[in-house]
């Protein structure tokens, strides 16, 4: 079994050809994906996508990018949905320096309830980090959940330590394939086996070799060989690892 931990399947590319790409998935031997969520619309399309299909687990969370204009009323929804059993984590959320399309003060505001969130609904929480790594690292620290995962973990070895010490998972995507990311090839070494997860972020990030092309959850498969590889373990062995650990993360049925 390899479990995709993080892909956005309700993106309009998938609208066409949703059933065509689930079976290339299970073609390539992925038999689960946490489909996330980023504001209360794809939220709700994650949850409709869960109740369709047992293999699918939806979270419900405001994208860093959505933070601004996000008031009572939407957080309010999002507390329904990760309120549900079936909702199996907070997130995405986080912080984005690189692109802003939220002011900072929003973001952070945002991110400080989503980990209050998973705090009290004791369920893990799904970070994104871009440019932000200093002020992620505070936050989580001042608002610890019991459990995370840094998505799309892109950065080097040298982020790592605040992370594994506050007990995060750490997910890499088709960003450790590419040519000139030999610092995030060197986190891969540096993570425990018991932290490690494999994620598309589909549509978006392509492995190399797919680069320029709509990413989709078969795709996991090379990044989790790529992984194997940096490990020194056989790819069978790093799926049942990573999905193990994604089953432990977001409390799912066992492997």
């Amino acid at each position: 079994m390899i479990t995709d931990s993080h892909c956005h399947l309700y993106w309009d590319s998938f609208q066409d050809d949703l059933t065509e790409t689930l079976q290339r998935a299970q073609e390539r031997g992925v038999e689960r994906m946490v489909v996330v969520g980023t504001n209360v619309e794809t939220s709700n399309q994650a949850k409709g996508l869960a109740d369709q299909h047992k293999n699918i687990f939806a979270t419900a969370g405001i994208h860093p990018h959505d933070a601004e204009g996000t008031g009572e009323a939407e957080r309010a929804v999002i507390r329904d949905l990760a309120q549900d059993p079936e909702c199996v984590a907070i997130g995405e959320t986080g912080l984005d320096w690189f692109k802003e399309y939220s002011p900072r003060k929003a973001q952070i505001e945002s991110f400080t309830w989503h980990l209050n969130l998973a705090q009290e609904l004791d369920k893990a929480v799904i970070v994104h980090c871009r440019d932000a790594h200093e002020e992620t690292v505070r936050l989580i620290q001042e608002h610890p959940p019991r459990r995370g995962v840094m998505h799309c973990y892109s950065m080097g070895p040298d982020e790592l330590e605040p992370y594994l010490a506050a007990g995060f998972c750490i997910s890499f995507s088709g960003v450790v394939t590419y040519p000139r990311n030999d610092a995030n090839r060197e986190a891969v070494l540096q993570v425990p086996l018991d932290r490690i997860l494999v994620e598309t972020d589909s549509p978006f990030l392509a492995p190399q070799g797919f680069r320029g092309k709509r990413n989709e959850p078969a795709l996991v498969a090379e990044i989790l060989a790529r992984v194997a590889e940096l490990k020194g373990l056989d790819t069978d062995e790093m799926a049942r690892i990573t999905s193990e650990n994604c089953a432990r993360l977001f409390d799912l049925p066992p492997v």
